[in-house]
């Protein structure tokens, strides 16, 4: 029924084309060709695909301790799927949250299952960039990843309270600085001890480790993420 009711507002478009798949389809069958899901190796503390297939974690898990468990990805950052999230997140394609959401269920949802995840909690917006934007592009795909995999979605939960410079357009140690106290809970949630963060894109793991680090403090015990994309790793 939700699919159903925001399918009346935005169409199912494919995520690749942009045209109008078949019937029934979410995906034109030429773009599912053109598609590359995350296979291994991945690093298995973020999940960043691996050259190396003898190694464990990337460079970057190495280096630092991240405040989440683990992390999964959908897609690696390129191709194709660069732009269609470029349109999903800037270009008010909201309809394609679906597809993101039921290929991840698919993909992930047994890793999800083993995790114990309890809730999902969708990476926040602050409300001056909500505004201007329109929607929050990770809230659009925790709904649907709810709905796929039968849990609860804590869209209230986590707020962005401090109006951050875009990760992108900064150094991995200012992006560190830039999420400091950025994110705090609305309540206490008793009943929920392990949470599911998910966001569009993951690169350092600044603002993952940002949110978990909010989420821990008010007594979840486990943080694990799920992203549409990823960065690469070493």
């Amino acid at each position: 029924m939700f699919r159903d009711f925001l399918s009346l507002l935005y169409p199912l478009r494919c995520p690749i084309c942009d045209g109008i798949p078949e019937f029934g389809e979410s995906i034109c069958p030429e773009c599912e060709k053109k598609l590359v899901f995350m296979t291994e190796p991945f690093c298995m503390k973020c999940g960043k695909p691996l050259d190396d297939g003898r190694a464990e974690f990337c460079y970057d898990c190495t280096m630092k301790k991240h405040v989440f468990e683990s992390g999964r990805a959908l897609f690696v950052y390129q191709g194709v799927i660069r732009d269609s999230l470029y349109r999903f997140k800037y270009q008010n394609k909201r309809e394609y949250a679906y597809f993101y959401a039921q290929r991840t269920a698919g993909l992930y949802e047994g890793w999800i299952m083993r995790m114990g995840i309890e809730a999902i909690v969708p990476i926040p917006l602050h409300k001056r960039r909500k505004r201007e934007r329109g929607y929050n592009q990770a809230g659009l795909y925790a709904r649907y990843l709810g709905k796929e995999l039968g849990l609860p979605v804590e869209e209230n939960l986590l707020v962005r309270v401090r109006h951050t410079t875009p990760q992108k357009e900064l150094s991995e140690n200012e992006r560190k600085n830039n999420l400091k106290k950025a994110f705090k809970c609305q309540r206490n949630v008793v009943q929920f001890k392990k949470i599911l963060l998910v966001d569009d894109i993951y690169t350092t793991g600044s603002t993952m480790d940002a949110a978990a680090e909010a989420l821990k403090s008010i007594g979840i015990q486990k943080v694990c993420f799920v992203c549409i994309s990823i960065g690469r790793g070493l």
